[in-house]
């Protein structure tokens, strides 16, 4: 593996986007709210008025990505049209329109001593941002660092690699319009992984590193980063149904989990039946199928599939622990909710995790005693994302349990401090 040390160019260009990042988080401590939510509607207008461009932009990523041989699903995840880019803008203006974290007060009390303390959020300095295929993330993690007072280095995946520049430059020209730091937000303009490596170590220059990613990504940010992360594993979600489920509503939710978007970290990749639901497996199944899912469950499962069974295939032990990404689910019997919650906590990834009930007991149970991120009852698991959770965006959904977890948004991006005012008190 290449080294920054071995790519003394790379390195040096890596420390002067960290220079340029400091200095604009310097100045974006200072900045007016009207200010940032100038540079965001800026760079919405500029999207929509460049769309041709991007559309020309991503045309060349999807037929570099084609020619790597990306599945079906990461190419899903690496295309942009109209839709996708007006939802990019839509977004940057939801953000504009979101309250300002930085300087909120949280909490405030007075001593018995006469001091006056408040605690505060305040931007978190540089935070440097690693992603795979999504170019959207682009305008996502710029635009939240920006509200939130922070300056970005962005390192999209290479998959991406024009049309992320081609975003890039419209939050540039509403940074300029603003007349904020045009290195607010930056990327790194080289496929080089070397670069990654680069910002692993660059502690005296970014804050933080958010890692979005597959599985081996995730694992190298995680083993080789000297810097503070929020770290984004990868999405094993399930949805267990249990025999009080409505019927139509498990159908419905599972075929929405599974298939609106395969290749998102919130789709359901494992469903658990409980034994006393297997009699609605059928229909479940037969709505997946028709939609163009392959199957893999347990023996129990097919066997209570009737005929449908014959065109599933037996799961591996490795399905419990796979993320597809793809049009494909694991089906696992499982004796109550006692042993759904097991299956979980030994096979997922703590990103998240629904239950469709009719029982208000058991759904409260499960939603107490699944330790994930995010847990939802009679809901589709594709609802974890933080432009559903009405916060405008996300930088990517944490999945450990220090500072931030669940959807990273604007307060996610923030830190703490203590303002103490006093009258000349000394401590005795």
């Amino acid at each position: 593996m290449t080294t920054p040390s071995d790519t003394p160019d790379i390195t040096e260009q890596m420390r002067e986007i960290g220079e340029a990042a400091k200095a604009a988080a310097l100045t974006l401590t200072t900045a007016t709210t009207e200010a940032k939510n100038r540079a965001l509607t800026g760079a919405a207008q500029a999207l929509r008025r460049n769309q041709n461009r991007i559309l020309s932009e991503n045309a060349k990523d999807m037929a570099y990505g084609d020619d790597k041989g990306l599945s079906a699903a990461m190419l899903d995840r690496l295309a942009l049209d109209e839709d996708r880019i007006e939802t990019m803008a839509r977004g940057l203006d939801d953000i504009a329109e979101l309250p300002d974290p930085v300087g909120a007060v949280t909490d405030a009390w007075d001593r018995p001593n006469g001091l006056e303390i408040e605690r505060r959020r305040t931007p978190l300095g540089v935070i440097g941002v690693i992603y795979e295929s999504r170019p959207n993330v682009t305008a996502d993690a710029g635009a939240l660092c920006l509200k939130a007072g922070n300056a970005a280095i962005l390192r999209g995946g290479s998959e991406s690699f024009h049309s992320s520049g081609a975003i890039l430059e419209c939050l540039v020209e509403g940074l300029r319009e603003s007349g904020l730091p045009e290195t607010t937000i930056q990327r790194v303009p080289t496929r080089d992984r070397a670069a990654v490596g680069a910002m692993l170590t660059m502690t005296d220059h970014i804050d933080v590193i958010v890692p979005r990613g597959g599985k081996s990504l995730i694992e190298r940010v995680s083993a080789e980063s000297r810097v503070p992360l929020f770290k984004h594993l990868e999405g094993i979600c399930h949805t267990y149904v249990t025999g009080d489920a409505e019927p139509a509503m498990a159908e419905s939710v599972v075929l929405n989990a599974k298939m609106r978007r395969t290749g998102i970290c919130g789709a359901t990749e494992t469903l658990l039946m409980d034994r006393a639901a297997l009699p609605m497996l059928g229909r479940i199944a037969s709505a997946l199928m028709e939609a163009g899912c392959e199957v893999r469950a347990d023996a129990e499962a097919m066997a209570a599939a009737g005929d449908l069974g014959a065109r599933m295939t037996e799961a591996a032990d490795a399905d419990w622990d796979t993320e597809y990404l793809d049009s494909i689910i694991s089906v696992r019997t499982v004796d109550g909710l006692d042993a759904a919650v097991r299956h979980i906590a030994e096979h997922g990834s703590s990103h998240t995790e629904a239950i469709i009930t009719e029982d208000a007991a058991t759904a409260e149970a499960f939603l107490n005693n699944v330790d994930s991120a995010i847990v939802m009852v009679n809901a589709s698991t594709q609802f974890a994302d933080g432009g559903e959770f009405g916060m405008g965006a996300e930088i990517g959904i944490s999945t450990g349990k220090l500072h931030a977890r669940g959807p990273v948004g604007l307060e996610q991006l923030t830190s703490m401090k203590y303002v103490v005012r006093g009258t000349g008190q000394c401590r005795p």
